[in-house]
């Protein structure tokens, strides 16, 4: 039987384009998550290799999806092949149990740990040029202007945060945020 995993960083990540890439190989059961790479208790991925047996083949879109780490990635490979479980990584390839395969493997885990690594590196480097600026303000930019949650914040005065939200769109969450902030700029 052929398993199809498919996984995104987070929540807000879409799915769809693995999970058509699965299907479209012929995946008759996909499993699917929503969970960082870099934690070890991923619990789709943890079920779907309690699923495996001798014959099936567990198919992934790329080997960043697959494992956390290059050594990570190596002792799931070794696990499956002593299951007799096939493992195909779309844009790699069928990775083979032959010493070539398991080669190729290696080498194609380390440089996809590398580019992780790198990415993380890069985006850290950026983030500190980025502090330097005296306009540096740490997380999303709020959605809304001073003006409207100065406005929402009036309201609330008189109303409570389900009917400023319905008034004005702004969650609940934003305006007690807002509010206390408010109080602590004062």
């Amino acid at each position: 039987m052929k398993y199809g995993y498919a996984r995104v960083s987070t929540v807000g990540q879409d799915l769809e384009s693995q999970i058509n890439s699965l299907k479209n190989e012929g995946c008759e059961i996909i499993y699917d998550e929503k969970f960082t790479g870099t934690k070890s208790d991923r619990p789709q991925f943890q079920e779907l290799l309690s699923k495996l047996s001798k014959g099936d083949t567990l198919v992934v879109t790329k080997l960043d999806r697959f494992a956390r780490s290059t050594v990570d990635a190596i002792q799931t490979v070794k696990r499956l092949f002593e299951k007799g479980v096939k493992v195909h990584v779309l844009n790699m390839g069928l990775v083979e149990d032959t010493p070539t395969g398991r080669l190729i493997f290696n080498i194609m885990s380390s440089f996809a740990e590398f580019e992780r690594d790198m990415i993380v590196e890069r985006t850290q480097e950026g983030k500190a040029i980025a502090k330097q600026r005296e306009d540096f303000r740490e997380g999303r930019p709020n959605k809304y202007s001073k003006k409207q949650i100065e406005h929402a914040l009036e309201l609330l005065e008189t109303n409570s945060y389900k009917q400023v939200e319905e008034r004005t769109g702004i969650s609940k969450s934003t305006l007690i945020r807002a509010k206390k902030k408010a109080v602590t700029d004062k």
